[in-house]
This record gives structure tokens, sequence and C-alpha cells, in this order.
């Protein structure tokens, strides 16, 4: 989920230097979704992972 975060954000500052910015701005928003999503599943994974082995 990450490496799809990094790659959208990647393509995003890619296009933003080339001067497309309305891909640049759909790039930057899905990269911004994909990582809150990463945190959240890494969050949730940490928390049940440690209270299983408690």
């Amino acid at each position: 989920m990450l490496s799809w975060a990094v790659t959208f954000l990647i393509i995003a500052i890619v296009a933003a230097v080339l001067g497309f910015g309305g891909i640049a701005g759909t790039a930057t928003g899905i990269a911004k979704i994909l990582f809150v999503v990463f945190l959240v599943m890494f969050v949730v994974s940490f928390l049940f992972g440690r209270r299983g082995r408690g």
C-alpha cells in the first residue's frame, strides 16, 4: 500500500514538473488517500498484533 502511495506521489511530481496540473492534482489526491489508508492499516495491525501476544 505504501509503495502505491509513493508511486502516485512520484507521478504527481513528474506531472507537475512537466506542467500537467490536472494530472498532478489527481495523483497527489490519490497518494494522500493511499497514505492515510496505509497508516490506518498499520496502526490497526500494530494494536491487534500486540493485543494477541499479551
